[in-house]
């Protein structure tokens, strides 16, 4: 059995979930989230726990069964708390918050822009960080992985747009005589 499959996911309050065959929609305070999975997936609703079973020990049922598992736990998750992706600008690039924009000034003879939308919104406490927010994990981190590949960091200066914490490894410049 897999361990993370056969954990019941908690319904926190404030919380409500409805199910119709595989869909399943998750409704709280930071949005409303909708997604259908495998028919192979046996999901059973709670009024305080989310439960997935599989009906057999099948390869591609063994894999489902955590995907699936871990799949609606971020949804409960997103609704709740939501998610978020915090991006570090290198010196000489920034970025700036218009109305609901994200402007980005990275080095191009012309602006970059990003609009707030489907879910997510951009902060931007400095000029040279971006926070990405939204209750869709796979949606907050698409978006994070556009704007980062504007212009991703680069080996020698390390100059570019990088996720918060992220090693970018160096490489050695000319070497002289």
């Amino acid at each position: 059995m897999s361990r993370i499959g056969k954990a019941p996911v908690v319904i926190p309050a404030g919380v409500t979930v409805t199910r119709e065959g595989n869909t399943l929609t998750v409704k709280g305070p930071k949005g409303e989230l909708t997604e259908t999975f495998h028919p192979d997936m046996e999901l059973h609703v709670e009024p305080t726990e989310i439960r997935v079973t599989r009906p057999d020990d099948e390869k591609e049922h063994r894999a489902l069964h955590g995907l699936t598992r871990a799949l609606i736990a971020n949804m409960v998750h997103g609704v709740t708390e939501g998610f978020a992706k915090t991006l570090e600008i290198s010196e000489g690039y920034r970025a700036a918050k218009q109305g609901n924009r994200l402007v980005l000034n990275v080095g191009y003879s012309h602006e970059v822009f990003f609009e707030d939308g489907n879910g997510i919104t951009f902060e931007v406490p400095a000029p040279n960080q971006i926070i990405v927010r939204g209750a869709d994990k796979q949606r907050v981190g698409q978006v994070a992985s556009e704007i980062r590949g504007k212009r991703p960091p680069e080996p020698y200066l390390g100059k570019g747009i990088r996720y918060a914490g992220e090693h970018i490894r160096r490489k050695a410049g000319k070497s002289g005589k």
